[in-house]
């Protein structure tokens, strides 16, 4: 691999690494359309070395989160218990269908879930809504924080919910995030930036078993993985301290637009 593109690797792994750690997706899903589209890397390789990407990642996010007191270790535990089968079976999936199915399933999650996060997110809304956040910034924070600590989400949700994130981070080689935290938010009403952060705890956990399958399958690419994973881990710490300043509802459009435009570069690539 020449120098040029180990640079340009890591130049992506920072910024998947950041924008990944504020959004509470791992960051794969930047990182595998990037080796996709600019480098033109095989389905499969890519995302066996996104899967790797997201580990370390996670790994180093979750230490930043961890100081900021914002992981729900019981969500994360349950959902990472869940996902360790679901992420077995999506990697065997990927071997039997990683030809052009890869990209039309792709490509068609990514921009069905942007959508749903950029309507639900509108940016007239933030505006509109913004002299109330931030008159109740504090007292929500302080709110959010109570709620983690005393309502813990029903066991029978998180665990097939985990599985079925193991499946797709599995065959997709993008963490599972992007559809988790949107799920812990919508569905089981958990404050964002407490989302974004279990997220990242539970896609730490069940990436062991996820990076331990694509060792079986050998599809790993190291020099990839070497200069992509010292991008995400400096991005991972930038990414933590730049999202206690970002407000929620900018979040989920940072999440929802980036998904839009990486599904669509994809379906027509």
């Amino acid at each position: 691999m020449e120098i040029a593109t180990g640079l340009l690797i890591l130049a992506v792994g920072m910024i998947a690494g950041s924008y990944g750690t504020i959004v509470g997706a791992g960051g794969g899903f930047i990182f595998v359309p990037a080796l996709l589209l600019l480098l033109h890397i095989d389905p499969a390789s890519a995302s066996a070395s996104g899967i790797v990407i997201v580990f370390i990642n996670s790994l180093s996010a979750v230490v930043g989160y961890a100081k900021q007191n914002k992981i729900n270790y019981r969500t994360g535990m349950f959902i990472g218990i869940g996902a360790f089968p679901g992420s077995i079976l999506g990697v065997w999936l990927l071997q039997l269908y990683s030809s052009s199915y890869f990209y039309i399933i792709f490509s068609t999650i990514l921009v069905a879930l942007g959508i749903f996060l950029f309507a639900k997110n509108s940016p007239f809304k933030i505006l509109q809504s913004q002299r109330d956040t931030s008159i109740n910034m504090e007292a929500n924070t302080s709110d959010s924080a109570l709620e983690m600590e005393t309502r813990p989400l029903p066991l029978k949700g998180l665990l097939p919910l985990g599985f079925l994130m193991g499946v797709l981070s599995g065959y997709l080689g993008i963490g599972g995030g992007w559809l988790l935290v949107p799920v812990l938010i919508y569905f089981f009403k958990v404050p964002t930036h407490y989302a974004t952060a279990t997220s990242i705890f539970a896609l730490a956990l069940y990436s062991i078993i996820r990076v331990a399958a694509q060792f079986v399958y050998n599809n790993i690419d190291w020099l990839t993985v070497l200069w992509g994973g010292i991008g995400v881990m400096i991005g991972s710490q930038i990414g933590t301290r730049l999202s206690e300043r970002i407000p929620s509802k900018m979040i989920m459009q940072m999440l929802s637009v980036l998904l839009i435009i990486i599904g669509l570069r994809m379906f027509f690539a």
